[in-house]
């Protein structure tokens, strides 16, 4: 009967994960959308910065940073979101244990930004190329 329910839990484990994994390509790809929407609008912006005395890395910084925040506050969201459940399975059912590991918590952050920087370096190199004359003149 243990071995059964081991089973379940490892397949259930796995789902999770699936889902988990599907979750964080969504958001990869909304940041990404986000972001070269960001460009298109700023276009002006950018060519202002460039004519300024900007340089292509500062641009690109710029919008990769831009990235990394946008993903970090969706992770603590999530982080939050995921807490506050955890607490309301313990609250509902206490002898499942439930508990917070801040190495998974961590990780979460990590796996977060990371994936917040490999979707904003699309955009941000497609900013940084934006020729200063033609970005002044776009509207």
């Amino acid at each position: 009967m243990l071995e059964t329910l081991d089973n379940i839990l490892d397949i259930l484990t796995l789902s999770v994960a699936a889902i988990g994994a599907i979750s964080l390509l969504v958001g990869g790809i909304g940041i990404l959308t986000i972001m070269t929407i960001a460009v298109t609008e700023c276009t002006n912006e950018i060519g202002l910065l460039r004519a300024l005395g900007s340089t292509r890395r500062q641009i690109s910084l710029l919008f990769l940073g831009e990235a990394l925040a946008l993903s970090a506050l969706g992770g603590i969201v999530g982080l939050i979101l995921g807490a506050g459940a955890a607490v309301i399975v313990n609250w509902a059912i206490p002898a499942l244990p439930t508990r917070l590991s801040l190495d998974y918590i961590v990780l979460a952050e990590l796996v977060a930004g990371s994936i917040g920087l490999a979707a904003g370096v699309f955009p941000a190199r497609r900013a940084a190329g934006l020729d200063p004359v033609e970005a002044l003149r776009a509207e």
